[in-house]
């Protein structure tokens, strides 16, 4: 079998990952591992853009403010100085490598997006911020001859000894061949697990494997129960289904309803409300109307603006036959970002030596009980960074033991595939009818028994890759249920219609680890 070794192994190629080991190229050599292609990551899908308080009008006390306020008293205060602070240098610094963002009469174009107080969203190609960074930064990385990037390579588990991580197991799926792949620290990057659910904005691959890993490994897993919700997403009969940016209201377009009535008033909100506010009232009126969907209205805009700015929309939806300027656009909520994940400290560290955990997979405190829009390519730059910092620091302190090669039989047999994508939808519709935008004790212990027998008659094969891909995508659901149903309150994207207030006593943190009994943690 095939042993490679690494001073940096990252597990992930969206932005956090690319990021990291472009910093970290500096430091030694990188393997980057992504079980598809850079193309089918969640920042690359990201549409509305990258928050930071860059012009001279805003501040990093605003942006914190609004950042605490939509995180609902659930925020780790220190974690959001940090993002507000050094995510505004971490962009500066982009802008000079040649990053180029919007602008309007030479100057940069900030977006207005929900929760914000200011215009702070930088936005590059309309609508394409994701993928627009994600090439600048894979362009960079490519120049890098200490960098190898492994596209296809799935991580089947990480290499642990005596509570520390020394690199993963992978299989290259392309080939039929694993190999190990050893590094003086590992960073989990691998992105979220919204399409865990039925309805979702993400990319069909994050199902949040990462976490399942890191789970597996013995790495505390914290605040599953937070999933956000994006209240736009496109909505068709089919099931098919995109994202409708947040800066598509920041730019004044109203959410309607089935008559051409704004009807947000009547909840006592705003299209420019934190993510959970409106989602919940979109699902409050669709209930009351008895409709599957509400529509967003840009009519009103200036046509020329609104191609040019949602380029990417615009054609998307033309393929459903909606002309963007000229059609209401059918949309509801969905299953969007992933607010829990790995816990990790303000250095992306984990409870693991040599494990450090970045982007949306990880749990930093930074978004509390819901994210505020844009928040997130920011916090992908930020602990991208300090975790290669700290990472290279811990390597120089202790010495770097190699092991030696672990035997295994990872396959693939094709014949397991219709029968995952059954049970994997299946599992999606499980969470979504259960644990979705409004949630109750009754449907969640139902959705854990659930899961639960699948486990208990599930006959898992963990040397075969979709058997073993199931076990993660049960696992993964298990956290989400489970913590869902020992959070008895309402709190920013965790919304229970039998506990519907936020109680002060939850004002922690939700803490799992396998082995051990989940514990409520002080912030």
């Amino acid at each position: 079998m095939e042993t490679n070794q690494f001073d940096f192994v990252i597990v992930g190629a969206g932005l956090a990952g690319l990021y990291a080991a472009l910093y970290a190229s500096q430091f030694g050599s990188v393997s980057v591992l992504t079980k598809s292609t850079l193309a089918l990551s969640s920042s690359y899908w990201a549409q509305g853009g990258i928050a930071a308080a860059v012009d001279t009008k805003d501040s990093v006390k605003l942006h914190f403010e609004d950042t605490i306020k939509a995180g609902r008293n659930l925020c780790n205060e220190a974690a959001v100085e940090i993002l507000v602070n050094e995510g505004k240098s971490r962009v500066e610094e982009l802008i000079s490598m040649g990053m180029q963002f919007d602008k309007e009469d030479g100057k940069i174009a900030f977006g207005l997006e929900g929760g914000h107080s200011m215009r702070r969203i930088l936005h590059s190609g309309g609508d394409a911020t994701g993928e627009e960074l994600v090439k600048f930064v894979h362009r960079l990385v490519k120049k890098k001859k200490n960098i190898r990037i492994l596209e296809n390579h799935y991580v089947q588990r990480l290499i642990i000894r005596e509570d520390e991580c020394f690199g993963v197991h992978a299989y290259d799926i392309k080939n039929n061949k694993s190999s190990m792949i050893y590094g003086k620290s590992t960073i989990i990057a691998s992105g979220g697990g919204a399409s865990v659910y039925s309805r979702s904005t993400n990319p069909h691959t994050s199902i949040g494997e990462g976490i399942s890993l890191a789970y597996n490994a013995g790495a505390q897993i914290q605040n599953m129960e937070f999933l956000q919700f994006h209240p736009t997403s496109f909505y068709s009969v089919t099931g098919e289904t995109f994202l409708i940016s947040e800066a598509v209201r920041g730019e004044g377009a109203y959410l309607i309803d089935q008559n051409g009535k704004r009807f947000l008033e009547e909840y006592d909100t705003t299209e420019l409300s934190p993510r959970d506010v409106v989602s919940e009232a979109i699902i409050n009126e669709m209930k009351n109307s008895g409709t599957r969907n509400v529509f967003l209205d840009l009519r009103h805009l200036n046509p020329v603006k609104i191609k040019k700015r949602f380029s990417n929309i615009y054609v998307e939806a033309l393929k459903f036959g909606i002309d963007i300027t000229k059609n209401p656009i059918p949309v509801a909520p969905a299953a969007h970002y992933m607010i829990g994940g790995i816990k990790t400290g303000l250095d992306g560290e984990t409870n693991i030596s040599r494990l450090y955990a970045i982007g949306e997979t990880a749990s930093t405190g930074v978004h509390g009980a819901n994210r505020l829009a844009s928040n997130s390519l920011l916090e992908c730059l930020v602990f991208g960074k300090r975790s290669v910092d700290h990472a290279f620091n811990y390597s120089k302190q202790k010495f770097f033991h190699n092991y030696p090669d672990e035997k295994t039989n990872f396959y693939i047999e094709e014949e397991n595939k219709i029968n995952f994508s059954v049970e994997s939808a299946n599992i999606a519709d499980l969470l979504w009818q259960n644990a979705g935008i409004i949630r109750n004790g009754k449907t969640l212990q139902s959705a854990l028994h659930q899961i639960d027998s699948y486990i208990s008659i599930s006959n898992f094969n963990d040397e075969e890759y979709y058997g073993f891909r199931k076990r993660c995508l049960l696992i993964l659901a298990r956290l989400i249920i489970y913590s869902a149903l020992i959070r008895k309150e309402s709190r920013g994207c965790h919304m229970r219609n039998d506990f519907i207030s936020e109680e002060t006593k939850y004002q922690k943190t939700i803490v799992i680890q396998k082995g051990n009994k989940p514990k409520f943690v002080e912030i």
